[in-house]
């Protein structure tokens, strides 16, 4: 018991002292701290991030529109039964007609037919599988009088809802990164909702503008007004010559969005406005050059959501991959349309539920609640161990102070955001430690009360309340990681506190506490024991 190795003595302060280090930065003002990273960049600089509701921010809750999925998976189908049906020759009365959940065709020769159906069942690939095994896509139902139906599946039309929503969180997770934001929290809610929240951003209509737009980026070329009216569209355009209007466009697209690796926001050498420049990977930017080559003189309308944001005459081949969009924008609209490119394109149209903003005097009036308790917690445990225990309250409140210090800064070492209910999951950790230095504390006296000697009755309360102490602790840790696993937001801010809580309280209830008793003991040589 009295023989404590220096290098764990040493072990011990050095961490206290680095716990220190991490936490200090946390305590200074924004200014201090940049101050001090620039004087000093060896030194730790980061500090605890503050979640949503103590620092305020915006929340917003979207849902996949289904419907657009659904209708954009039934345009999909009709364009792949239609080139399975060409390669085969097969011929159809009255084209592919769409319908709410799939498609319909009549094949009125059964050579054609009997050809045609396998090929049209092979388009029916599993989306993947599930615990009950594969998820159909659609099915392909035959009719009278030569009627094909291809019919979207409920189960199939589920799949993609998920698969979108997934996509959805990476594409708006590179978004939001990009305004510079700090820890967002953007996660799945239920089969079709995604919650965002943005502590520390004040302009939600910002937020909802990057988050809302589908950044669906296409390169066409501006049709004939008198063309067939199945191959050119009318979208809507705004000049600031002439105002609003409409443009003919090509219903082909001769470049996707999607063959992008870069954008960035600049300005025009010649007029000095707002404009995105933009970089092709090789497949996109050798089609973007064959295209301008061959239509040189030609207007080519780029279109962003079904909205021609700039429609530039092709004055010559663009053959280095790398182009220019103008369309009047400020210098935040620039930039925020730079930021859509470069994080791709949504799957599927957000729809917003939600929305929410936090205040920071909220956020600060939250503060000063957590403050109080984690206060008024720590004044009555430390009173009740000096009470109680007297000199060995001292070591415990000792431990527990460096508890506290240590939860801080593994939470800056992992870059955990501190919630009121992180807060909340703090004080409960006060009770916690103090509970383990209560059990050994009491073994220790009992041990004393039986006859044992000072040095016997605290080296056997240590190692026999060891065990207790282990047990409650992986108890209770079990229950947090069930809680964060399983829990979303303010519940997985609780439990991370409370994890991180627990696993510092073996340490420094057990280790700490028997190192300082340790000291003590061959300092004070002590006859009878002070509790």
């Amino acid at each position: 018991m009295i023989r404590y190795a220096p290098w764990k003595v040493a072990s011990i302060i050095l961490g206290t002292l680095v716990a220190i280090l991490l936490v200090i930065p946390s305590l200074l003002p924004v200014s201090t701290r940049e101050s001090l990273a620039r004087a000093a960049p060896w030194l730790p600089a980061r500090a605890i991030v503050l979640g949503l509701d103590l620092q305020g921010g915006a929340h917003v809750l979207l849902e996949v529109d289904t419907p657009s999925v659904v209708r954009s998976r039934v345009e999909a189908l009709r364009d792949d039964v239609r080139r399975a049906l060409r390669e085969d020759q097969v011929k159809l009365t009255g084209g592919i007609g769409l319908q709410a959940k799939g498609v319909q065709l009549r094949i009125p020769d059964p050579a054609d037919r009997a050809k045609a159906l396998p090929k049209l069942r092979q388009l029916a690939q599993p989306l993947g599988a599930s615990l009950t095994g594969a998820v159909s896509d659609f099915t392909v139902n035959e009719g009278d009088d030569g009627v094909v139906q291809l019919m979207l599946t409920d189960a199939g039309i589920d799949a993609r809802v998920r698969r979108a929503v997934d996509q959805s969180i990476e594409v708006l997770r590179r978004r939001v990164d990009a305004l510079g934001t700090t820890e967002p929290n953007i996660q799945r809610e239920g089969n079709d909702r995604i919650l965002v929240e943005v502590p520390g951003l004040q302009d939600a209509q910002r937020l909802k503008d990057i988050l809302g737009t589908t950044a669906k980026l296409e390169f066409r070329l501006v049709g004939d007004s008198g063309a067939n009216p199945g191959d050119v569209e009318q979208l809507p355009y705004y000049k600031a010559s002439e105002g609003s209007g409409t443009l003919p466009v090509e219903k082909r697209v001769m470049v996707q969005g999607e063959d992008l690796t870069d954008a960035q926001p600049g300005f025009d050498s010649r007029t000095s406005e707002p404009v995105v420049n933009f970089r092709f990977n090789l497949r996109g930017g050798q089609q973007f050059g064959q295209v301008t080559a061959e239509n040189v003189g030609k207007p080519f309308a780029i279109v962003l959501d079904e909205k021609i944001v700039s429609a530039p005459r092709i004055l010559g081949p663009i053959t280095g991959g790398s182009g220019q969009i103008s369309g009047n924008f400020t210098v935040q609209g620039a930039n925020d349309l730079a930021v859509l490119l470069r994080a791709g394109a949504l799957p599927a149209k957000l729809t917003i539920v939600e929305e929410r903003t936090v205040g920071p005097g909220l956020g600060e009036d939250s503060i000063n609640a957590g403050k109080r308790a984690a206060y008024v917690a720590a004044i009555l445990v430390l009173g009740y161990m000096l009470l109680t225990y007297g000199v060995f309250g001292v070591f415990a409140d000792i431990a527990l102070g460096v508890h506290i210090l240590l939860i801080f800064a593994f939470m800056v070492l992992l870059g955990a955001t501190l919630t009121l209910p992180g807060i909340a999951g703090i004080v409960f950790t006060i009770g916690v430690a103090v509970d383990a230095n209560v059990l050994i504390y009491e073994r220790i006296r009992e041990e004393a009360h039986s006859g044992r000697s000072i040095l016997q009755s605290l080296d056997t309360g240590f190692k026999r309340a060891f065990a207790t102490i282990i047990d409650s602790n992986v108890t209770m840790f079990v229950a947090a990681a069930i809680l964060y696993l399983f829990g979303s937001g303010p519940v997985r801010g609780f439990a991370v506190s409370l994890g991180l809580g627990i696993l510092t309280s073996v340490v420094t209830a057990v280790t700490m506490t028997r190192m300082m008793i340790a000291l003590w003991y061959r300092w004070k040589r002590p006859t009878v024991l002070p509790i």
